[in-house]
């Protein structure tokens, strides 16, 4: 048998199945218990996030043998057609490729027909934004009042392109990206099934990486299972996807509450081994700051998306908030010279450099320092040296006027004016 990609072999079967998105899940199954059924549902959100899933499984609640219900049995022949893409009475479009008005209305032909087998003829229209603007004329009036066999579903990426006229007929459900929490959690369970050695930290990495999209991520895994032979490890990982590791970050944080650094420096010359982007380095370095402030400030509000909340409070307390504040400010000068680096290591070393140089702790360490190795008489004269500038810099001006002085003629000498004739 032919290898199937996980990204298909573990598509959810049913809403119990589906990875967070569950403020659409509660409507849609609500209204299914219920019976509360519209005719046409309208599904956005970017890519890989579950929309035609969704649709897919509604198709299934519909048409189910055992009746329209939120849990199809998945046994019946119906599931068992819809799930293997053979049910005659799902009609699945691809719009991008029938943007036509000729194909619209070849579509909308048999409409008005009952189902062969099913108890609703399902039109399942992905990519609906990329049909032109005569086919969403003429799909306006079956849409809005379609026949009662006739169930709509619409898929888009792009939801700024559909006709208001379209949207006011449809129920919107809006998908989110999903966070790297929920995307290791469900990579996790796929990867217990398939009896793959995994790492934790190598599942949250790929979560960063895969943007909210859970297919991105199941496409990235099965790559990194090729890549490490079977086995998913987190160096693996990194190194695959050339995204820095947590691990690197946090390092390089340790160096800087102990102001050491040699070992900063160690920690860039390692991860220059590697073949880093420097920029990514930056950007995660800049997001982990941000979260030390928020733990700082107001510690509830820090997420454990990256699966580091334990290590990030614990070294929120190695830092002041003024270091966090400066570091943080120099990460945001630091991506806007890497844009015009010639080497971007260096450009990325001088930034830890300045965060060591200008620390607001260090600079007034390194004050103290000097003035408790001077002299007393060097330090009185000091001061009274200083006090005497701050005095004269202190007196006031005399103010300057337009009349001139007047001359005391006793103290001042008499001045000839000697004439010759000419």
């Amino acid at each position: 048998m032919a290898y199937q990609v996980l990204a298909r072999k573990w598509r959810p079967l049913t809403f119990k199945e589906m990875a967070g998105q569950t403020h659409v899940l509660r409507t849609l199954i609500h209204a299914l218990d219920a019976q509360r059924l519209h005719h046409a549902y309208l599904f956005t959100g970017t890519r890989g996030v579950g929309k035609t899933t969704v649709a897919r499984i509604l198709a299934r609640c519909l048409n189910c043998d055992t009746g329209v219900t939120s849990n199809p049995c998945g046994e019946c022949g119906t599931c068992q057609e819809i799930m293997s893409g053979r049910f005659i009475d799902l009609i699945e479009v691809d719009a991008a490729s029938r943007t036509k008005v000729e194909d619209t209305r070849e579509l909308l032909e048999n409409v008005q027909y009952a189902p062969s087998r099913g108890r609703y003829k399902i039109y399942l229209i992905d990519e609906v934004h990329m049909l032109s603007t005569h086919s969403f004329n003429a799909l306006l009036k079956t849409l809005e009042e379609p026949p009662p066999h006739v169930k709509f579903l619409l898929a888009t990426t792009d939801p700024q392109k559909l006709p208001i006229t379209v949207l006011s007929r449809c129920l919107q459900f809006h998908l989110k990206n999903l966070v790297p929490s929920q995307v290791a959690n469900y990579l996790q369970s796929v990867l217990a099934a398939e009896e793959i050695e995994y790492e934790e930290k190598a599942l949250w990495l790929l979560g960063q990486a895969a943007a909210g999209s859970m297919r991105d991520a199941l496409t990235l895994l099965d790559q990194c299972i090729s890549f490490g032979e079977g086995v998913v490890k987190t160096e693996a990982v990194a190194e695959l996807l050339g995204t820095p590791d947590f691990e690197r970050i946090y390092s390089i944080l340790d160096a800087l509450s102990e102001r050491n650094g040699e070992a900063l420096l160690a920690q860039v010359e390692e991860a220059a081994t590697q073949n880093p982007d420097f920029t990514a380095l930056a950007t995660l370095l800049q997001k982990t700051l941000h979260k030390l402030a928020l733990a700082q400030t107001v510690p509830a509000a820090v997420s454990n998306d990256d699966g580091q909340q334990e290590r990030l409070m614990a070294l929120a307390g190695r830092f002041s908030a003024d270091d966090v504040q400066l570091y943080y400010q120099i990460c945001v000068q630091l991506l806007q010279e890497l844009t015009n680096a010639s080497e971007k290591r260096i450009g990325f070393e001088m930034a830890l450099l300045r965060m060591l140089a200008f620390s607001p702790d260090v600079y007034a360490g390194s004050h103290d320092h000097v003035v408790s190795e001077r002299g007393g008489s060097e330090s009185n004269e000091s001061t009274e040296s200083s006090a005497a500038v701050t005095g004269d810099i202190k007196k006031k001006p005399e103010p300057l006027t337009d009349e001139p002085a007047a001359v005391d003629p006793v103290a001042q000498p008499a001045t000839c004016l000697l004439y010759t004739s000419p």
